[in-house]
């Protein structure tokens, strides 16, 4: 196997961790991004020792992207646009990035001769969920701007995918969390409870899947040479359902705090509630899943403290 791969938003939240876990391993890692949510400091250690080329590239705009395709064995494709509500307030950007962009680096990797491209697709392409758990047949139903995004980014990879001009697999991720992550439910929560500010919960009636951005690493780096994970999507969750009181109450706890919890108007917007079946998981992947999906809150909640 050539070890050369490509991560698109590789500065990201997900992406470093990937990073971190392929660079480990002993592969050549080529970061593209273009910095939107992306940081710097979070590859930063990798670029000061050279063990990492970084490109500042656009996935929106195709130039560039070919010549950053050629000879990578893997694309991870990662970078979008990726919060729900900055998707919902800058439509043209996530359009962009996340539907065409896809297009781009579907076209790059093809013409590049790429072995097999890894889409970071969503649960957010199910939309309200017409059962529990959710299974890979359920119908695609998106409810918000970034849901219907990943739906059309995953359209497009099973076209490259059908048609022989790459490998391509699916992974729809459940809610991912972890250290490096902002502007999302558990750093927010975490925040708040930092800095004694009440915790707004938007509704109070959400179930979400929580996992570990560690499992999700695991899975992105079992998915480049497995043969299963091209057959179909894959859910990439933990399979149990946390309530936002739940989530709240436990981080309250962690930070001994006594900030209020105060429910606010629901966002319509927001997906209610959602788990991942995982039965396709299990066959698919050798990953073991914590009984607690949110073991590494104390870890995650202690090191934010740390940099306050």
């Amino acid at each position: 196997m050539n070890k050369k791969v490509l991560i698109t938003g590789g500065a990201g939240f997900i992406g470093s961790h990937l990073t971190d876990r392929l660079i480990a391993e002993g592969f050549q890692v080529t970061v593209l991004d273009n910095l939107h949510r992306g940081r710097l400091d979070n590859i930063q250690k990798h670029l000061n020792k050279g063990t990492l080329r970084f490109l500042p590239l656009d996935i929106r705009y195709y130039n560039g992207l070919k010549q950053a395709c050629a000879g990578q064995d893997v694309v991870f494709h990662l970078a979008a646009q990726s919060n729900v509500l900055g998707a919902v307030q800058n439509l043209d950007y996530s359009f962009k990035s996340n539907v065409v962009g896809t297009f781009n680096i579907l076209k790059a990797a093809a013409n590049g001769k790429v072995r097999r491209l890894i889409f970071a697709s969503s649960r957010e392409a199910y939309g309200e969920a017409n059962y529990l758990p959710v299974d890979e047949k359920h119908p695609l139903k998106a409810k918000n701007a970034y849901g219907a995004s990943k739906v059309a980014g995953e359209k497009y990879c099973q076209v490259f995918g059908n048609t022989g001009l790459l490998e391509v697999a699916i992974l729809r991720l459940a809610n991912v969390y972890g250290l490096r992550d902002f502007n999302r439910v558990i750093p927010i929560f975490i925040d708040n409870a930092l800095q004694h500010k009440d915790i707004h919960i938007y509704g109070g009636k959400q179930i979400i899947d929580f996992i570990s951005v560690e499992i999700v690493v695991e899975a992105f780096y079992q998915s480049m040479n497995n043969r299963m994970v091209l057959e179909a999507p894959t859910n990439v969750g933990s399979g149990r359902g946390t309530t936002l009181f739940e989530l709240a109450e436990r981080i309250q706890k962690i930070a001994a705090a006594k900030n209020k919890i105060v429910i606010e108007a629901p966002r319509q917007v927001e997906v209610v509630k959602y788990t991942a079946n995982l039965s396709r998981f299990k066959k698919v992947f050798t990953i073991k899943q914590p009984k607690d999906p949110l073991y590494h809150l104390p870890n995650m909640f202690a090191q934010m403290a740390q940099k306050k």
